[in-house]
């Protein structure tokens, strides 16, 4: 057993923990950096080819000297090829690393979205990393890259002759306020469509799990209706947006290629009047030209996919905010089954209202506790409290002196069987579902089977136990999942069992086994609640609680609340004999 501490809150002077994990790449960054220098110095390359072709070998008439320098270019080409590959298969290391590093807890925090907002929709996490990863090892990046040269091939057209220099800096300046422009009037647009299309998709999804009900009823005309305005503003927002972008980014095409032209233009006046540069100068300040403003156009085109990453990592840092890893703590001895509440107050997630209140009770080692009351009255969120669902409030939960929300629950989940009142089986096997998804234990699996009365029943599966029971185990009628469920519950003979509504899907012969599976963890001492609406589980419990408007109306041993119950229920008619005599 080991207790689990959250990490201290976020403050300003600390990095987030997303921005840590991808400056801790830094070194493979600077690699891509390098080969990028490489790459960009090899771009010069065509330009010196050509001002040599036309004034050395044009004017030399030299075979030879052609040869060679046509070899030295597809030397060094094929060299910027290679280097280019080996930048992009860095690229994709870093993708590949930060996805080995990271999917532990992006499926942490996933889960703990899940759980503690009450979402039951954990694709955008995984689809937010995705966004970023793809943003990190395609064009985009390599874009990025490649933008800082921009300058560099400018000061070289300088070089050739100042005043190219200065048309090439006016239009790469021009190209770098067309790249402002593009963020100006796509950010806002882009953005909102991004969050309409997840929340679309996510209604969809959520919904669609009761497709049955859906269909059965006719409903999907009406949920259709729900989800059409969401997707419908997606598209037209997406649409508004993709409109200023490409009002943006068609002048911009015809800037980059206008540029490059007139740089030829300019470049055959020095030519042809006074002899300022050479025709071979020329061509190669139209080349430089029209590799300076590439990247700055690679950028605009994918800007798109820059602002989807930006808008993904921005959302992730917040839930890595809001969800911090867990601590490990000092390790515990395994828990014997000794609940404590203390004025233990519950609010679900994403809500305002307190569902319990001020619930202060004790459960001692092996006591089987019937959680009573009218619907509404917090019964099924004790029990999550209870188990360590969710955190108070205010209050505790103790569990062995432990508050059980901050127990580690890799090392506490062994010892907790807990039956959910809607049931939800795994994507698995018969035998997955019972063992916990952990190592199959066949003799645990069989006992925990045999004990809830299904081993017959698993057997005629077509594959028994190894039987794949499909997602939320479809094949199963209700009774056999709950059943099935049950199994899963007492799986290891736990020390503290809760469960809720255990027999809302049984017939007599599943009761009947029900109430022998409560038999064996009374022998076993293991500590049990129970919700149920049937009175005969009353006969086999120890104490019982009433619940009603979320605080405890009475609590203790069988007898006593029953006779509680029985005086108050004999008062009632008595004072309504004694208010009609008196009318």
């Amino acid at each position: 057993m080991s207790l689990f501490r959250r990490n201290k809150p976020f403050t300003v002077a600390e990095k987030p923990e997303l921005l840590k994990l991808l400056t801790s790449f830094k070194k493979d960054f600077y690699a891509v950096g390098i080969f990028s220098l490489i790459i960009n110095l090899i771009m010069l390359v065509p330009a010196i080819y050509m001002l040599l072709i036309y004034d050395d070998v044009l004017a030399s008439r030299s075979n030879i000297t052609l040869i060679v320098v046509t070899v030295i270019m597809l030397f060094m080409l094929l060299l910027m090829g290679v280097f280019e590959w080996v930048r992009t298969q860095l690229l994709i290391r870093i993708g590949n690393n930060m996805d080995k590093r990271l999917n532990k807890r992006l499926f942490q925090v996933a889960f703990e979205k899940c759980l503690r907002t009450g979402s039951t929709d954990a694709s955008q996490v995984f689809g937010d990393f995705t966004n970023i990863r793809q943003f990190i090892t395609g064009t985009g990046a390599i874009a990025f890259f490649d933008v800082p040269w921009t300058p560099i091939y400018v000061v070289v057209i300088g070089i050739i002759y100042w005043v190219l220099g200065v048309f090439a800096a006016f239009a790469a300046l021009v190209l770098f306020f067309m790249a402002f422009l593009t963020e100006i009037v796509s950010k806002k647009k882009l953005t909102a469509s991004n969050n309409y299309y997840h929340t679309a998709s996510s209604f969809a999804t959520i919904n669609f799990r009761n497709a049955d009900v859906i269909e059965s009823m006719g409903m999907l005309s009406n949920v259709k209706k729900h989800w059409n305005p969401k997707y419908e503003k997606f598209i037209a927002l997406q649409s508004r947006a993709s409109e200023k972008t490409g009002d943006v980014s068609a002048p911009t095409k015809f800037f980059r290629i206008a540029f490059q032209s007139l740089m030829y233009t300019f470049g055959a006046y020095y030519v042809i009047n006074g002899n300022i540069i050479t025709a071979g100068a020329m061509v190669a300040c139209a080349i430089l030209m029209g590799r300076a403003l590439a990247p700055i156009d690679l950028a605009i085109g994918g800007w798109k996919g820059f602002v989807s990453a930006r808008d993904s990592y921005k959302r992730l840092t917040q839930l890595f905010t809001a969800f911090p890893e867990r601590e490990q703590g000092m390790p515990l001895p395994a828990p014997e089954g000794k609940i404590n509440s203390l004025n233990l107050y519950a609010v679900p997630p994403n809500s305002q209202i307190q569902v319990l209140k001020g619930i202060t009770f004790e459960a001692l080692k092996g006591d089987m506790v019937a959680i009573v009351g009218p619907s509404g009255s917090g019964k099924s969120t004790l029990a999550r409290m209870i188990v360590g669902v969710w955190p108070p409030a205010a209050g505790s939960m103790r569990l062995d002196g432990a508050e059980v929300f901050s127990w580690d629950k890799d090392a506490l989940g062994g010892y907790i069987g807990y039956l959910p009142q809607d049931i939800e089986l795994l994507n698995g096997t018969v035998a997955e579902n019972i063992a916990r998804f952990g190592d199959i234990d066949s003799i645990k699996v069989i006992e925990a089977a045999k004990t809830v009365g299904i081993h017959e029943m698993i057997l005629n599966l077509p594959d028994g136990y190894d039987t794949f029971i499909g997602e939320g185990g479809v094949i199963l009628s209700g009774g056999q999942k709950q059943r099935v469920a049950l199994a899963r519950a007492i799986y290891g003979n736990p020390s503290l069992v809760v469960l809720d509504e255990p027999d809302s899907n049984l017939d007599d012969l599943g009761g009947h086994a029900l109430l022998n599976t409560l038999a064996k963890l009374k022998e076993q001492k293991s500590t049990v609640f129970i919700i149920s609406h049937r009175t005969h589980i009353l006969s086999v419990v120890d104490k019982i609680m009433l619940l009603a408007n979320g605080t405890i109306q009475m609590y203790g041993l069988r007898n006593d609340v029953l006779s509680s119950l029985l005086a108050s229920q004999k008062q009632v008619p008595a004072q309504q004999q004694q208010s009609a005599a008196g009318e």
